[in-house]
């Protein structure tokens, strides 16, 4: 035997616990990526909605292994249905009917590691009761984590519910202060069930070993040291640590390949010239809508991208399924595809987002503020405009414009209708005016802090680099993973 094959030691594995849905699977797999390339064994766990079809995501899970194989999945046995139509609410119960399969198979593999997202925090205590360290990641903004710390704070001195206290301030250490309105929906009533769940998401974390978040320190400096300092922590609970390790983004685009149309298309137009509006893969209008931004858009006289889905499908059982292709005919106004031919191009349903947004053409970002898109563009020094639509995007708004100063929302988000002159006047603004041009210029600087935290030494980059040498020789102190000074 030589000697490399007598030093020769397996990898430790690490077990990573995503809660259903497509864009959670797809956060845990960027985890997994640069978790594997820094010498660990990744299993991802994979829990389904009991109305989604598991079978279609063979073959995505089947290309991740076989370009990464030290990223491996394991399916849990899909859930009963349950009679709850509310997404967030659904999302915690499967985590907590999956416990028992989590249960077994942790204990047949014996991890030196368990990763979960924060919708699956009730997994901590799976890992607790099996003495396998567990920690958080965290998909979300720092200034998102430091509200759901102190979530418990907020509910213990009132008994209002958030909706009724409407546009008055809540008050959160480290952050801006945020009208009751913005806080994500399923907050709105404390007699919700995702309410309920969502309580226990703050002692879930606090009793963890850290929360691992898709951020980097110097974007979010006050949250971060307000949540490492412990202000954020309930009272009677450890402040646990906090590793900033992002920004995590795609390396390339993932799925189904298509779209390559607009990226052709973007080579033939001037520099930072193209608003690019896409919503994620849940944001979608009603036909009104739709047709108000198409109004706006020709009236702008702006260059522009446009990722269009259909509308929402009014029956109930129907509202988790995938959207049928736009009929964009009958969505846009009559002659519009045909009068904006030479400088705007409407794609149905998907684009390779991260492609385009690092294409030197787009100038601008119409977005949901969903965090994925907003590290994305950061990646990329694009400006944004605000148009948050559900989740915690509301609370996205105010942090980004409000605190990070790297977006302008678009007005009216929170009513029935965004006015087409409303459209036209934002889009003008971000393209042409020197308001723009600071807003540009303030993400720029962004990017570059974000390119500075990743580089070998970086802040993100050493933060990593630590807490994964600390796995692998079995140190989980603070120390081991530099986690952010209280």
């Amino acid at each position: 035997m030589d000697g490399a094959a007598a030093t020769w030691t397996p990898r430790k594995q690490v077990v990573l616990y995503p809660s259903p849905g497509m864009g959670h699977l797809v956060s845990m797999i960027k985890l997994g990526k640069v978790l594997a390339a820094r010498g660990l064994a990744i299993t991802i766990v994979i829990v389904s909605l009991p109305f989604v079809d598991t079978g279609a995501r063979g073959p995505f899970l089947a290309g991740v292994t076989a370009a990464n194989p030290s990223v491996s999945f394991h399916c849990l046995p899909q859930v009963p249905p349950l009679d709850s139509d509310h997404p967030e609410a659904v999302t915690y119960e499967v985590a907590g009917l999956s416990v028992p399969h989590l249960r077994g198979f942790l204990a047949g593999a014996s991890p030196a590691v368990l990763v979960v997202d924060f919708f699956c925090s009730i997994a901590l205590d799976v890992a607790a009761e099996l003495g396998v360290p567990g920690y958080c990641f965290f998909t979300s903004p720092a200034e998102a984590l430091a509200f759901f710390l102190y979530f418990p704070v907020l509910h213990a001195r009132s008994a209002a519910s958030f909706r009724e206290m409407g546009e008055e301030l809540v008050h959160v250490p480290g952050i801006p202060a945020l009208p009751a309105t913005h806080l994500p929906k399923p907050l709105m009533d404390r007699d919700d069930a995702a309410y309920r769940w969502s309580l226990r998401v703050s002692p879930d974390l606090c009793r963890s070993q850290g929360i691992i978040v898709n951020t980097f320190r110097s974007l979010e400096p006050r949250a971060v040291d307000a949540v490492a300092a412990g202000f954020c922590t309930p009272p009677g609970l450890p402040t646990p640590p906090v590793y900033c390790i992002g920004p995590l983004i795609k390396s390339e685009e993932v799925g189904v390949k298509r779209g390559h149309e607009c990226l052709a298309w973007l080579d033939t137009q001037p520099t930072a010239s193209v608003v690019f509006l896409c919503f994620g893969s849940l944001g979608v209008f009603d036909a009104r809508q739709i047709r108000e931004v198409a109004i706006g858009l020709e009236a702008s006289g702006k260059r522009f991208l446009w990722v269009v889905r259909s509308p929402p499908n009014d029956d109930p059982a129907k509202k988790f399924e995938e959207p049928p292709e736009p009929d964009l005919d009958a969505l846009l106004p009559e002659g519009f595809l045909d009068r904006t031919k030479g400088t705007g191009l409407v794609v149905k349903s998907w684009a390779p987002q991260r492609d385009v947004l690092a294409h030197g053409a787009v100038g601008g970002f119409v977005t949901h503020c969903g965090w994925n898109s907003v590290l994305e563009a950061v990646m990329a020094g694009v400006p944004m405009l605000a148009w948050p639509l559900y989740a915690e995007q509301r609370m996205n708004r105010v942090f980004l414009e409000e605190e990070l100063g790297l977006a302008v929302a678009v007005d009216g988000y929170g009513k029935e209708m965004v006015e087409a002159d409303e459209v036209a006047a934002k889009v003008r603004w971000l393209i042409d005016s020197d308001g723009g041009r600071v807003l540009r210029e303030r993400t720029t600087a962004a990017m570059g802090r974000a390119r500075e935290a990743l580089r070998e030494g970086g802040e993100s980059n050493l933060t990593l680099t630590r807490l994964v040498e600390g796995w692998i020789l079995g140190d989980m102190g603070e120390d081991a993973g530099s986690a952010e000074k209280r």
